[in-house]
């Protein structure tokens, strides 16, 4: 006797129960948010505007944990967003560019380094993993979270979030 098809699973188009790959999309989005929460929030005393910054991580990470193939198309321009913001903080650090600019802590640049590996590690999961999912419903919901995403960071950045 075979095993019932999970293939929907309350409300939520599922993978395969041994797909490992959105699981990987949800502890790399949770990785994300430790290193900037715990490590950026606390070492700079601001975890309200990582908190803020953060918040549409937790969609990828709930969707994730429940083996959703939307975790895929929601995580892809959250991991893309804070890749890019990395590459460019590095750029700075490196003299390379000034598109960023600040003073970077050690724990800061540390911090970097494990949110550059786990949005690799997110991208690298959505790669991997197949790909059934309609095209406009990827689409939607890809402008959507980069959307989100833009909008959580300038948030994070008016002055009764970011200086608390």
């Amino acid at each position: 006797m075979s095993a019932p098809d999970r293939s929907y699973v309350h409300g939520v188009n599922a993978t395969k129960p041994g797909d490992a790959s959105s699981v990987i999309i949800a502890v790399s989005g949770l990785g994300i948010i430790l290193a900037l929460v715990l490590g950026v929030g606390l070492a700079s005393h601001l975890v309200l505007r990582h908190l803020v910054q953060t918040a549409p991580l937790w969609m990828c990470v709930a969707l994730g944990f429940r083996r959703s193939r939307a975790a895929y198309w929601v995580g892809l321009p959250l991991f893309l967003f804070w890749l890019i913001l990395m590459a460019l903080i590095w750029a700075y650090l490196l003299g390379i560019s000034h598109v960023l600019s600040g003073h970077f802590s050690p724990i800061e640049v540390v911090m970097t380094l494990i949110v550059g590996a786990s949005s690799v590690a997110g991208m690298g999961s959505l790669i991997r993993s197949r790909f059934s999912f309609s095209p406009v419903g990827a689409i939607v919901l890809f402008v959507i979270m980069a959307i989100i995403q833009i909008v959580c960071f300038r948030l994070s950045l008016l002055p009764s979030i970011a200086h608390r």
